[in-house]
């Protein structure tokens, strides 16, 4: 195993697992790079998620579906370079995990082996549980996610949040009974109202972590963009920011233009110790024969 960078001790699976009735709520982030990776350790973060949702925070994309493979081993090796103590996880994208067992964990052997990822995570539940389980049996840790699963936004009809109704709840528990039957070592809720993630928090050995899922959950995560304030518009209800990056990145930009534009920037603090004359006294001449554009 790897040292981690930061003075805390590394974070594992088992430790996760540990935190379930401990009274000390799992603090879990997304990150895609390796700055936002360092800060957000340094910070005291216990998972580093590399969501498939930058697909949309980072790319553009209107939801999760189009990112690939290839693009979540580029962002996890980036955040796995980081060397964070917090621990490393790997959302594993549409149609990944969907065609067969075999390349299931191939796929997420790649996410660990070549992208370093401590742990890898998918969507779903009791239709899920078969591919979860052969993945743990590969000796890969897997996190749950079940809910509001944006993978699934065009079965849904779009990120709606699940569990209103008695049939909706006791589907819910019973994709947490499957996944934790089939050896995850926690599960994300997403999009549910807080008593029903209350009931399965309860239902349930494993640690669970909330987003829009209210605040009876064993942790919380959110996107770290939403957090930072650098998405654009409203963001969903469950978001808190804690900055606003987003309006502060304009206003240096802007600066940064109007300093340019009017010749303000370089100026002597930004610029190198002049040559000496025997230095420029070596380079060719500044002038000149006129050229045939200037005729």
């Amino acid at each position: 195993m790897e040292t981690p960078t930061s003075q805390r001790a590394k974070i594992t699976v088992p430790a996760i697992r540990s935190r379930k009735g401990s009274g000390r709520p799992v603090v879990a982030l997304t990150a895609y790079d390796f700055p936002t990776a360092r800060a957000l350790d340094e910070a005291g973060v216990d998972i580093l998620l590399v969501g498939d949702s930058l697909g949309m925070v980072v790319l553009g994309h209107a939801n999760t579906l189009p990112v690939t493979l290839e693009a979540m081993l580029h962002h996890t090796a980036a955040v796995s370079r980081a060397k964070p103590a917090a621990l490393v996880v790997a959302d594993m994208p549409f149609l990944s995990y969907h065609v067969s067992r075999e390349e299931t964990i191939r796929n997420a052997g790649r996410l660990v082996q070549e992208a370093r990822a401590e742990a890898v995570k998918i969507e779903g539940g009791r239709a899920r549980a078969g591919v979860l389980r052969a993945i743990v049996e590969a000796d890969i840790p897997v996190m749950g996610h079940i809910g509001l699963t944006p993978q699934a936004v065009h079965a849904m009809g779009g990120f709606k949040v699940q569990g209103k109704t008695p049939e909706a709840v006791q589907g819910l528990l019973d994709d947490v009974h499957a996944l934790e039957d089939a050896g995850a070592f926690c599960i994300v809720l997403e999009g549910m109202p807080g008593e029903v993630a209350r009931l399965m928090t309860r239902a349930t050995a494993l640690p669970t972590i909330g987003i829009g899922a209210g605040p009876f959950c064993d942790g919380q995560i959110l996107v770290v963009h939403d957090l930072l304030g650098m998405t654009e518009g409203a963001t969903p209800r469950f978001v808190r920011r804690y900055a606003n990056l987003r309006s502060e990145t304009v206003a240096a930009a802007r600066e940064y233009v109007a300093d340019v534009v009017s010749g303000r920037f370089p100026g002597a603090a930004e610029s190198y110790a002049p040559a000496t004359a025997e230095a420029l006294g070596s380079a060719p001449s500044a002038e000149r024969e006129p050229g045939e554009d200037d005729r």
